[in-house]
């Protein structure tokens, strides 16, 4: 098997593929859990990958396991191309998510819609470039800076479930701020996804993200929700590797 391990600030996630099909995802994995997971048989290969915390230390575990261990970084071979002015500053969630989409869709553009604390939205070509594209700020963010930018806003919680539309009329300061970042949300990335495509051509729109099962179901375009698509990406990019090491 292959694992793919996304580290973040406080938890981690991990896929278990077998070849290019997932068999089993974690998700919110303490990171002091971590190591242990990464010491059960039958591992092959893995990447690691992680925006904030130093990988070295999981990566030598591995290893010492016999893993063939890959580390993404801005110098790793991708099996999609750069379109960026500063590669180097490219998340790498943004990349695994670009990957994943191409692995998905090859033969069509992508427009692939990460909605985590800022939303991303970014644009693959149908050749295989990451071009780029938008951060804007996520749905708990807009409720922070509400809060936190006035002196009698109250600090709202996102709700865990929402209906499928807040009305345009709320009838209290609460229900008018959910239903302003909701629906101002919601139009951005209908707004967004009707301007690429009539900017850039047709495309497939990936949605992904802790957000995203909040919105898929109320987006007046056609999506294609993807909640592994960073582990699928992730996936790709450890196969590419491993090809090229072993050529």
């Amino acid at each position: 098997m292959n694992a793919v391990i996304d580290l973040g600030n406080t938890f981690a996630k991990v896929g278990y593929f077998e070849k290019d099909t997932l068999i089993k995802a974690r998700y919110k994995i303490p990171l002091e859990e971590l190591a242990e997971l990464l010491t059960q048989p039958l591992l092959e290969q893995a990447i690691l990958s992680s925006t904030g915390q130093d990988t070295q230390p999981y990566a030598d575990l591995l290893q010492k396991s016999g893993v063939q261990v890959v580390q993404l970084s801005p110098s790793l071979p991708l099996p999609i191309g750069k379109d960026y002015d500063t590669p180097e500053t490219l998340g790498a969630d943004r990349l695994a998510a670009a990957a994943g989409a191409k692995a998905m869709f090859p033969d069509d553009n992508c427009l692939v819609i990460d909605m985590g604390t800022c939303v991303t939205y970014d644009w693959v070509s149908v050749d295989a470039i990451f071009q780029g594209g938008i951060i804007s700020p996520g749905l708990r963010m807009r409720f922070q800076a509400m809060h936190a930018f006035t002196k009698r806003l109250p600090l709202i919680d996102v709700e865990t479930q929402y209906v499928e539309s807040l009305p345009l009329i709320g009838k209290s300061t609460q229900a008018a701020m959910q239903s302003g970042a909701f629906n101002g949300l919601l139009a951005e990335m209908d707004g967004f996804i009707e301007r690429y495509k009539r900017e850039r051509g047709e495309c497939q729109v990936l949605l992904c993200g802790g957000d995203a099962p909040l919105f898929e179901n109320s987006l007046k375009n056609r999506i294609f929700a993807a909640p592994n698509l960073v582990l699928v990406g992730l996936n790709r990019i450890l196969q590419y590797n491993v090809n090229l090491q072993n050529a």
